[in-house]
């Protein structure tokens, strides 16, 4: 199944276009996107008794919204790809390296990203969003807390990341708009093995990372753990779980965005992200 945003209403996307939950579940679930992870358990179940199609209609791309857009949580995990921690010139972390992206950058699948100084990053992610209460969860019961997944992109500026002694991930990452997440959350039964999914981005057509999700060193089961171990994961609530090696600022010459720049994100089975930067 396919759920998301359109136009601030939650959708299920089918073969036969968009479907509003609320019109097609005669109000039993109302439009707010971010409602129905508090209600995982009863959609789940009427969306398995089958959703009729007959009002299925078309829709753009750029009316998508983000399919998760007001968590209560965004989980933040650094260096959780070899190749990344090596370009970084970082150790191999022994436990997640976690830091938090502020909601209010969140925004959706498509669209203008202005840019907040010279040094913006692009970091791709696999994006999982918290369907059950999570607390305590033993790795092997993970999935079962996974609402679905969504591609995202952990927009960096690394100006304002470093400019500290102490780096400040958090407000580096958390500009209007380096969020993004979409096109719509796909639940982890529609993909053959949702460990182990290709993962990319290109800048301008050309490819700037490429990796597969079986290469996390921390795997999405894994974090789920180590997180609800030390607090409550919360339905709806989003973790970004790291980004592949080929980030622009360990480059050599380093390479930032540019007003004008397309940045395309792509997960496996999921879909895609296109954003594109102008200058403030």
């Amino acid at each position: 199944m396919r759920i998301g945003n359109l136009s601030d209403r939650l959708t299920v996307f089918t073969e036969s276009g968009a479907v509003d939950v609320q019109k097609a579940s005669h109000g039993r679930f109302g439009p707010d996107p971010q409602s129905v992870y508090g209600r995982w358990d009863e959609f789940v179940e009427w969306a398995g008794q089958g959703i009729g199609t007959a009002d299925a209609s078309a829709f753009a791309r750029e009316d998508l919204g983000a399919p998760a857009p007001r968590p209560t949580q965004v989980f933040g995990i650094g260096a959780n790809y070899r190749a990344h921690a090596d370009e970084a010139r970082l150790e191999t972390p022994e436990f997640p390296v976690v830091f938090t992206k502020f909601p209010t950058s969140i925004t959706g699948p498509v669209g203008d990203v202005v840019l907040s100084g010279p040094k913006v990053d692009w970091e791709a992610e696999l994006v999982v969003v918290i369907g059950r209460l999570a607390r305590n969860v033993a790795t092997e019961d993970a999935w079962g807390h996974v609402a679905g997944l969504t591609v995202g992109q952990d927009l960096s500026d690394r100006t304002e990341q470093m400019k500290n002694q102490m780096p400040q991930w958090s407000l580096g990452k958390s500009f209007p708009g380096f969020s993004p997440m979409g096109p719509w959350l796909v639940t982890p039964d529609e993909l053959a093995d949702p460990d182990d999914l290709q993962i990319s981005c290109t800048v301008n057509g050309t490819q700037m990372q490429f990796a597969s999700t079986s290469a996390l060193l921390f795997s999405v089961p894994a974090l789920i753990a180590e997180l609800s171990a030390k607090l409550p994961l919360l339905p709806g609530d989003v973790i970004f779980t790291g980004t592949p090696g080929g980030v622009g600022a360990t480059r050599k010459p380093p390479v930032y965005l540019k007003a004008g720049d397309e940045l395309v994100t792509t997960v496996e089975g999921v879909g895609e992200l296109r954003q594109r930067f102008v200058a403030a």
